[in-house]
């Protein structure tokens, strides 16, 4: 018989229904019975008592707001009755509580494409990246014309990333879109990169050359189409010689401590906190065992959780580069007279995600408990093993865009209510509920809701090492098998 309910933390003082309980419906919790005085819908949170006006609502352990009026016991507790309990920007004290999970590293390995300076890929493709909008169109005809004169064989794929950026940008926004853009064409899950620029754009082709600083010229090539002829033929005749280089790359056997993970969360219910995030938070603190990265991102969406991952800082300098992480966040909000700690998506709500702290709990459960070793800013690229704190906001695209370029060969997304978008890396969808997965097959990669079915979350987990071993390897993910790939760059200022 499937458990209707769940109280997840002793501490808590609410419960989720895990399928939809009726008003009448009495459930006994902790040895106690309790009359649902309204329909709980599946997800969503329910008394355990009666609550004070302004009385804190625990959930996971923590409170995640308080009572806006007084909730009878048995009540519907959603965003309607509870509000946030954060309010502006705080100041923080470090006391770290490190802990270091004992699991055994056991050397697994992979299907990866090494490249000559070292690097690692998990995919081997050509792609045509433009340093300004004004030459997407080129950018989409020469795709198409590889794609049909070689029919894809030889390479795991042939992409273009349109993008809207490279000129009338100032200042950060600018600088963000050329450090982003470099990290793309670097990145070694990249067999080969024409890059295709204008010629009186501000994202200048010489300038961009030299920020890259170190590439392989037979991999990565440069046209300017204010300064050829025929800019089809000239762009044709160098994604030849690329595809030509990058078409005889093989995958070899590859340890499992090469693999970067980027950790991100989508439209939530309230089974994000009990099924996919957990899930991934075991994986992160396996693949650090095994020696591999992990990041974790989506800044906002750690405020109310945020004092957690900074007692996890291993050092004075990490716990003070983390404090700035959020900080210069909550100043953003500010800048822009945007409340700090808004839930504005309406999935959330519906999903049964009534404040930001109860999202921020959730989504923080990704990392799992390891020890954060270091903390980048965004544009930035990984230079440390293990668990990462990385700036980026919680948008979708532009932060799985950011991990891909910080380094991650792959973003696993989790989510409650599905999503078909893809970035320039396998961005794997990750469902909490089975019927998401069984709605959504072309969607979902991988279905956590089992967990709620009476599968064990350590059956579950070995389960997933082997299917990313399988993506790592070359598996297709759904957004790879239908060409769902974007990337998204961060924009916070002026455009001329």
């Amino acid at each position: 018989m499937q458990t209707k309910y769940l109280k997840i933390n002793s501490d808590d003082n609410v419960a989720v229904a895990l399928v939809t309980l009726p008003a009448g419906e009495s459930v006994t919790v902790d040895q106690s019975e309790i009359r649902l005085v309204d329909e709980i819908p599946a997800g969503h949170k329910f008394a355990l008592k009666d609550f004070a006006e302004k009385e804190f609502i625990v959930k996971y352990g923590y409170a995640i707001g308080h009572a806006r009026n007084a909730i009878a016991e048995g009540g519907l507790v959603n965003e309607k009755n509870i509000k946030t309990n954060l309010d502006g920007v705080l100041e923080y004290t470090y006391a770290p509580a490190l802990e270091y999970p004992e699991i055994a590293d056991r050397k697994l390995t992979f299907q990866g494409y090494r490249r000559t300076n070292g690097d690692v890929g998990i995919r081997n493709e050509v792609w045509v990246i433009p340093t300004v909008g004004c030459v997407n169109g080129t950018v989409n005809q020469l795709v198409d014309a590889l794609k049909r004169e070689t029919n894809g064989a030889g390479v795991d794929a042939i992409v273009g990333y349109p993008h809207n950026y490279g000129c009338s940008q100032l200042g950060g926004d600018h600088e963000n879109t050329r450090m982003i853009l470099r990290n793309i064409v670097k990145h070694p899950n990249a067999g080969g990169v024409l890059v295709v620029g204008l010629g009186c754009e501000n994202n200048q082709l010489t300038a961009f050359r030299e920020l890259l600083g170190d590439y392989d010229p037979q991999r990565v090539k440069f046209m300017e189409t204010q300064k050829v002829g025929d800019e089809f033929e000239e762009g044709m005749t160098m994604l030849r010689e690329i595809y030509e280089v990058a078409s005889k790359d093989v995958r070899t056997e590859v340890p499992f401590s090469e693999l970067k993970v980027g950790l991100k969360c989508g439209g939530s219910d309230g089974f994000s906190g009990i099924t996919a995030n957990p899930l991934l938070g075991v994986f992160s603190d396996f693949v650090v065992a095994q020696g591999g990265t992990t990041v974790l991102t989506e800044v906002p969406e750690m405020f109310g959780a945020e004092t957690i991952l900074m007692n996890r800082c291993e050092t004075t300098d990490l716990f003070d580069k983390t404090v700035h992480l959020i900080n210069d966040f909550k100043e953003y909000f500010i800048k822009n007279e945007q409340p700090i700690y808004e839930n504005p998506s309406p999935g959330n709500k519906a999903g049964g995600i009534s404040t930001l702290e109860e999202k921020s709990m959730g989504c923080t459960q990704k990392c799992g408990k390891s020890v954060v070793k270091d903390v980048l800013m965004y544009g930035e690229v990984l230079q440390t093993k293990g668990l990462n704190l990385f700036s980026a906001p919680g948008n979708d695209l532009v932060a799985a865009t950011a991990l891909g370029s910080a380094g991650c060969h792959i973003v696993l997304f989790t989510t409650g209510r599905g999503t078909p978008f893809g970035s320039f890396v396998p961005t794997m969808k990750i469902s909490t509920n089975s019927n998401l997965a069984t709605n959504k097959p072309g969607w979902i990669d991988f279905n956590a809701g089992v967990i709620l079915e009476n599968k064990s979350m350590n059956d579950t987990h070995e389960s997933f090492v082997e299917y990313v071993r399988k993506v790592a390897s070359g598996e297709l993910v759904n957004n790879e098998k239908k060409n769902y790939r974007e990337i998204a760059i961060w924009k916070s200022g002026v455009t001329l």
